[in-house]
């Protein structure tokens, strides 16, 4: 069965949901979601993870888990506008991976989450598309035909699903929720196909 990489990075919650909506759409297609998060690294400068394997939860990934993936749905809170700093150290260590062009010719999704409307949400699906483009990989957005993406009030771009955690929109919207689910569901439908 193939399956398809759900890989977060997620602090308060609302990136593991869209993570959670994404590999519902995974599976709609018959496929297998794998989830994995990352840990948070320590903030003095040493990129050391400062946290063992959660007791609950998504386990971390490992780079096996992205060499052996038929497909990749990355999330990551925005931070100043970028992925971060768990994804990127996690996303630096894959040289071993675009030797062996592993990751050739697969596609993938992105989603990340923000606590302002202006937070700079497509600039991290843009930085997060860049390494895996580096890899081979084929970006896979969502299409101005989604109902939900042109009539979000919240989060969602043609770059990839997104949140905006506002006073007013803490959980995910239904148009979140739609547009993660999509977009899980295209990845998965691509995977087949290719």
């Amino acid at each position: 069965m193939k399956k398809i990489l759900v890989l977060y990075y997620s602090r308060k919650g609302s990136t593991n949901a869209l993570a959670n909506h994404a590999a519902r759409g995974v599976e709609s297609v018959g496929l297998e979601a794998v989830m994995r998060s990352l840990p948070s690294i320590a903030s003095d400068n040493n990129s050391k993870s400062i946290e063992d394997n959660p007791s609950k939860g998504a386990p971390f990934a490992s780079l096996n888990d992205l060499k052996n993936c038929d497909g990749l749905l990355l999330g990551s809170p925005t931070r100043f506008g970028n992925m971060a700093a768990p994804v990127k150290f996690f996303l630096d260590q894959t040289s071993s991976i675009w030797l062996e062009g592993s990751l050739i010719d697969k596609p993938f999704g992105l989603f990340t989450s923000s606590n302002s409307m202006h937070a700079g949400q497509e600039t991290t699906l843009l930085t997060m598309a860049i390494p895996l483009i580096h890899h081979g990989m084929i970006w896979v957005g969502l299409p101005y035909t989604e109902k939900a993406l042109k009539e979000t009030k919240t989060g969602g771009s043609p770059y990839g699903a997104s949140h905006v955690a506002l006073d007013w929109n803490k959980s995910l919207s239904e148009d979140e929720k739609s547009l993660a689910f999509i977009l899980g569901k295209r990845v998965a439908g691509l995977a087949l196909k290719l």
